[in-house]
């Protein structure tokens, strides 16, 4: 009798066992997909007031970002890779003043403009950057080209731009990147740093409260194509007033740009300097992937809690392998939009 009891114990307990596995294997496998294919940008985070902003130029924002959003969803839509949706959609943000990329990059110290971008495909985990060069029309097509012919992922300066020059990139006059109005800015803060250091010449003006809480214009995107490969990039003009060959986070992969097709992908925009010190990017990555995260949960932390804590601004747009996406910014607004494979448009600036 104590042996049919065993028995039918142990009958009981390896039926039992083999019905847990099954339940959760049959969760993981139900999980829904919520997009085929999707893409999300942004422009930029920083201090943006609805106040501040007149209408004209605040449609005029919202005219780029659903142009630059809907060139990479056609292609998207139309069986397009994610790696090429990221180039063409960030291209037409470079191509626009205004944002603080491409031509509408902020100026240095010295008066000249010093661009920075980087790409990364979540397939391979390969990834291309370039970081302060002067003459490269796209930087975003330049660092892409760095990943695919070359055997380094990151470039900078004279180096780049022949590197650039001889793989038939386009080349322009550095002229070509000046705007009035991000010269102007720059003056202005050159004027107040002056002010600052003759009445206290031990301040260094050259962070002023101007620079910290005014727009970061860097623009970026990600991508889910309909294979289910992941694409995210970021080009930059980097920080008004900059010295020394400054670079910031976006072309440093895992702080500015980073893509997992295990996990996400993230495209950063904000004080660079705390971007690179916490690693954002592969922090939100890392969580989804190591503490089974949700998008929303890891990208709140990351930039609500971490990088808030330690006194960075700025933000990201993510977007993971089921086609979730999310704007996460701790600042008055972001440039940003996105589209699902239904085509619905979301366009925003200020926070909601």
């Amino acid at each position: 009798m104590k042996t049919f009891l065993s028995l039918f114990i142990l009958l009981m307990l390896l039926f039992g066992c083999k019905n847990e596995t099954t339940n959760s294997s049959e969760e993981i496998n139900t999980e829904v997909q919520q997009n085929e294919f999707a893409i999300i940008i942004h422009g930029g985070a920083g201090t943006i007031l609805k106040e501040n902003m007149s209408d004209e130029l605040e449609a005029e924002y919202k005219a780029k970002l659903e142009e630059a959003v809907k060139v990479g969803y056609t292609i998207l839509k139309n069986g397009g890779t994610s790696q090429n949706a990221v180039l063409k959609t960030i291209q037409v943000m470079e191509e626009s003043p205004l944002f603080n990329a491409g031509k509408g990059a902020v100026f240095t110290n010295e008066g000249t403009n010093e661009l920075d971008a980087s790409f990364m495909d979540g397939k391979t985990l390969n990834a291309g950057a370039v970081a302060g060069v002067k003459n490269v029309k796209s930087p975003i097509e330049l660092a892409i080209k760095i990943m695919t012919d070359s055997e380094h992922v990151m470039l900078s300066g004279e180096g780049a731009s022949v590197f650039a020059k001889k793989k038939g990139l386009e080349i322009v006059d550095p002229s070509y990147f000046y705007t009035e109005k991000r010269f102007k800015s720059l003056q202005r803060i050159k004027d107040r740093e002056k002010t600052e250091l003759d009445h206290d010449d031990k301040k260094a003006a050259f962070y002023d409260a101007d620079i910290k809480n005014s727009k970061f214009g860097t623009v970026g995107c990600v991508a889910l194509d309909k294979k289910g490969n992941i694409a995210a990039g970021t080009s930059t003009g980097g920080m008004t007033n900059k010295r020394w060959g400054r670079i910031g986070d976006a072309p440093i992969i895992g702080s500015g740009t980073y893509a997992n097709n295990k996990t996400c992908g993230i495209s950063s925009t904000g004080w660079g300097e705390y971007f690179i010190r916490t690693q954002v990017a592969y922090d939100i990555s890392a969580q989804m992937e190591y503490q089974q995260k949700t998008l929303k949960d890891a990208t709140t932390d990351v930039i609500q809690n971490k990088l808030t804590k330690l006194g960075g601004t700025g933000g990201v747009v993510a977007l993971d392998k089921k086609g979730n996406m999310s704007f996460e910014f701790n600042t008055a607004g972001m440039y940003r939009a996105s589209m699902n494979d239904k085509g619905e448009l979301i366009l925003k600036i200020y926070k909601e």
